[in-house]
């Protein structure tokens, strides 16, 4: 079996590794060293560059891509949490130990292959990988140095038909739904239509409320920004 979250790293591009400390907060400091979602040389890059018009990133995650996305995912939940008590927002908070970034390994592992499907999920939504785009992207899994395991996991995803329901099951918690969707979010061109009605179906079935999905939008905006 292959170890999801070195591949989800290798898949946001990070330079991080499994194992090391990461920063599960979203500080302002953490979104300017970030400089936008995945890395040029990560595959999520290679993904959505094959698609042309992506915008995840141009330079490398520092803290972990895994970490981002939990950051963004926490900080909107606290946020979402505190308003809806009449509290004041929290300032940004560690997610490292919670739910959104779960320590025990098993948990961590389930976490990090929800988050690569639900990525692949939305990068396929305007309907553009088509054969020939496959190809491509497979013929370049080898420079990633990728094993056996870890390459056929990523191309049975892509070649898999679009399955929401697929990706809505994988949100077993509340916490979880908030995490897929704001993974969902950092892997779709915000100026496509089909992705943009693709988002708003996955938040419906994930039954996020309006003010949470705009929350997490709001979030990953600054990431993406």
């Amino acid at each position: 079996m292959f170890d999801p979250q070195k591949l989800l790293e290798q898949f946001l591009g990070s330079n991080s590794q499994p194992g090391e400390k990461k920063s599960g907060g979203i500080s302002p400091d953490l979104i300017k060293g970030l400089a936008g979602g995945a890395a040029a040389s990560g595959l999520a890059a290679l993904l959505m560059g094959s698609k042309g018009g992506r915008k995840l990133a141009t330079t490398a995650l520092k803290f972990g891509g895994t970490a981002v996305i939990g950051g963004i995912a926490y900080k909107a939940w606290q946020d979402w949490q505190a308003n809806k008590a009449g509290q004041t927002a929290p300032a940004a908070g560690q997610a490292e130990g919670t739910v959104f970034l779960p320590t025990p390994k098993p948990d961590r592992d389930t976490l990090s292959i929800a988050i690569l499907s639900a990525m692949i999920a939305a990068a396929k939504a305007d309907g553009h990988i088509d054969a020939d785009e496959q190809s491509r992207i497979f013929g370049r899994f080898d420079e990633a140095g990728l094993d056996t395991e870890a390459k056929a996991f990523l191309m049975d995803e892509l070649r898999k038909p679009l399955d929401i329901d697929a990706v809505v099951k994988s949100a077993t918690s509340p916490e979880m739904a908030v995490e897929i969707y704001t993974a969902s979010v950092l892997a779709i061109d915000p100026d496509d239509p089909a992705e943009q009605a693709y988002l708003a179906m996955l938040a419906s079935r994930l039954k996020l409320v309006p003010e949470l999905k705009l929350r997490i939008e709001a979030e990953a905006a600054k990431v993406l920004a």
